[in-house]
């Protein structure tokens, strides 16, 4: 095959624009592609060549990187019961136990999918390892400052990620906190997570442009033409931690209407800035025509979009459009063998992606989207 016949087969799926009025698919062909994704990533956990930017802690089954995708599995389970072996078995594969950091949220995350494990055959010892991590925490709060100071020049890490100084932690751990804390009845995780979450939004969320930054370097970085620096996927992350925060409150609680309202300040920003052909760009304020297609971040907001709908916290006319050309731009990401392609390599800003390249968090953000877009088509099948 040519070299220019190949680049005429990976051409970007931007260049395809989405109809004018979306159509939304028929359910069973939502969990259909939902589930092509999830096989794929399946058969594939060792694909490394195709996660270039993986970082060596993408083999660690319980780092955040994975655990994007063992926690979408568990919603996809809910509805295909085949999808809940593999959580069981990685589970005591791992003997329940979280990451190796001692407060940071990444390494949180997997215990989401214990928690659910522990009510769907995994037993009361899938949740013994979070309970004796996360009495930890509490006995020992960490109260330093959000400020992100990076501990090498030009590095990543800072020593302020024992708390939540970057807004991708959000998605990590205040949803798996606010589900242990149900199952246990312990009042100590709500309360946590309620005034960590109020802390970091207020020192990262803009509220003149209703978007989070990053972490606090970004507050005076602009891109080329002077355009504040808001990461697709960063904010993609407070919309999918929005959602399953929401699922798990009571309609009476008093924090609820804080995160509803979040929630719905965020995504009536959000709808302005997606594309034409149904992607979100890398850089949320980059409105450049030719921008590429980034599936990542576009995955979070078609999920929280078309939960919100569902649910009926987003209108039905204005936002359903969206998800379902979100959807329909996510297909058309999806190779021919099932892969996820055009995800964002792991960072913290926008950068570059390509048809070929995934990774397990994509392909997670891709299953949490489409089961809540097969839900939304369920229930639109029946009105």
């Amino acid at each position: 095959m040519s070299l220019s016949l190949l680049a005429l087969m990976t051409a970007a799926p931007a260049a395809v624009v989405a109809p004018a009025e979306p159509v939304m698919p028929q359910p069973a062909a939502i969990l259909a592609e939902t589930r092509r994704v999830a096989d794929w990533q399946l058969t594939h956990r060792e694909a490394w060549d195709k996660m270039p930017a993986a970082r060596p802690s993408v083999r660690e089954p319980r780092d955040w990187q994975q655990a994007t995708f063992w926690v979408a599995l568990t919603d996809l389970a809910t509805r295909d019961a085949r999808y809940r072996d593999p959580v069981i078995e990685l589970g005591r594969a791992e003997k329940w136990q979280l990451g190796k950091l001692a407060y940071h949220a990444d390494d949180q995350l997997i215990a989401q999918a214990w928690e659910w494990a522990a009510r769907n055959g995994g037993g009361t010892e899938a949740l013994a390892p979070a309970r004796a991590y996360f009495d930890n925490v509490f006995a020992n709060r960490r109260t330093n400052s959000l400020e992100f100071v990076p501990t090498q020049p030009g590095g990543g890490y800072s020593l302020c990620t024992e708390r939540w100084c970057w807004c991708d932690a959000l998605f990590m751990a205040p949803p798996t906190m606010l589900r242990i804390g149900l199952a246990t009845g312990d009042k100590r995780y709500a309360e946590f997570v309620h005034q960590e979450w109020k802390a970091t939004t207020d020192y990262l969320f803009d509220p003149g442009e209703d978007l989070y930054f990053r972490d606090s370097r970004f507050f005076d970085r602009r891109d080329a033409k002077g355009r504040k620096i808001f990461w697709s996927r960063g904010n993609g992350w407070v919309m999918g931690g929005l959602v399953r925060v929401l699922e798990v409150l009571d309609d009476d609680d008093p924090q609820r209407p804080y995160y509803e309202g979040l929630f719905r300040k965020m995504a009536a920003k959000l709808v302005t800035l997606q594309k034409a052909d149904g992607y979100w760009p890398a850089s949320l304020l980059d409105n450049d025509p030719g921008t590429p297609p980034e599936s990542s971040g576009t995955a979070f907001f078609t999920y929280a979009f078309a939960w919100g709908v569902d649910n009926g916290l987003l209108d039905r006319a204005t936002y359903e459009p969206a998800a379902v050309r979100g959807w329909h731009a996510l297909g058309r990401a999806v190779q021919p063998d099932g892969m996820l392609g055009w995800v964002q390599q792991v960072g913290d800003r926008p950068d570059s992606v390509s048809a070929q390249e995934t990774q397990f968090y994509g392909a997670g953000a891709f299953v949490l989207a489409g089961t809540a877009m097969y839900d939304l088509a369920q229930k639109r099948r029946g009105r």
